[in-house]
């Protein structure tokens, strides 16, 4: 009796592990399909029943992106917005968050509620006037162009300000009859305890810049300026009949959000979690 009980529980087990691995190896089968066909020669991909491994491997496709189609300066433009996005905004948003959790001045609850109301209104509406403004500044085709407008978002004041209630206000006070001042405390206490929060902010900041399509699309208009996305739109138009292209284009796309979600994955699974967290 005992071993058919224990046979039942360890096949259903095995069971659903295999069910979960087909189902994995289902997800990643586009991605690897991508991968591979980077590596072929023109032509190649589009071969019926598809290949899952190229024929000759070959890295023709990635010399042509960066030696004639200029991916190297798009690929920099990306980082430098994705990294200075990031740092500009984990530095505003704790600033902010900080002091809604911690400081009293008035009008803070309504004017807390209000900005979590704004989150209700789908980016798309200010685009227009955040452009005009920007243009009137001369800021279009410029990397001030996209950091600006990405300094601060509500969704980061409220992730750390939810974090931060959880600090103990007796901490702040000790540090201040030690004679800390309040951008002190906020450097030496507050930055070193939200780290956890501050890596999963900074990790949806990376990849929400880095992927970002329609306003870098809005504001460079210039070649040179283009970002990734934008580039790789481009590509599509001008070489459709080339998925090896393509693909290479869109591994060096995907690489270093890849990179940086697996090293920072688990993060990114407590920031989920923040989010729950109640008021």
């Amino acid at each position: 009796m005992k071993t058919n009980k224990f046979f039942r529980k360890y096949s259903a087990m095995i069971g659903l592990h295999l069910v979960m691995i087909l189902i994995s190896f289902i997800t990643l089968l586009p991605f690897l399909w991508m991968l591979a066909a980077s590596f072929m020669k023109s032509g190649e991909a589009s071969s019926f029943p598809p290949r899952f491994l190229p024929s000759e491997f070959t890295l023709a496709q990635y010399q042509f992106l960066f030696q004639r189609l200029s991916l190297g300066r798009f690929f920099l433009n990306s980082l430098i917005l994705a990294v200075s996005v990031t740092f500009v905004s984990l530095f505003v948003n704790s600033l902010a968050g900080y002091a809604f959790a911690k400081f009293s001045f008035r009008a803070k609850r309504p004017l807390f509620v209000f900005l979590l109301s704004s989150m209700i209104i789908p980016g798309q509406v200010t685009m227009l006037p955040v452009f005009l403004l920007l243009n009137k500044l001369g800021l279009l085709n410029t990397y001030f162009g996209i950091i600006i407008p990405g300094m601060a978002s509500i969704f980061g004041i409220f992730l750390i300000r939810q974090y931060l209630q959880s600090v103990p206000d007796s901490l702040i006070e000790a540090a201040r009859i030690d004679g800390a001042r309040d951008f002190a405390i906020y450097w030496r206490i507050i930055l070193p305890l939200a780290k956890p929060v501050l890596v999963t902010l900074a990790l949806f900041t990376f990849m929400g810049t880095w992927n970002d399509f329609l306003w870098p699309l809005i504001v460079m208009t210039k070649e040179e300026m283009y970002t990734l996305p934008v580039a790789l739109a481009n590509l599509l138009g001008e070489h459709t009949p080339d998925p090896e292209l393509m693909m290479a284009g869109s591994v060096i796309t995907i690489l270093p959000v890849l990179i940086v979600f697996m090293l920072l994955q688990k993060y990114y699974i407590q920031g989920i979690m923040l989010g729950g967290v109640k008021e």
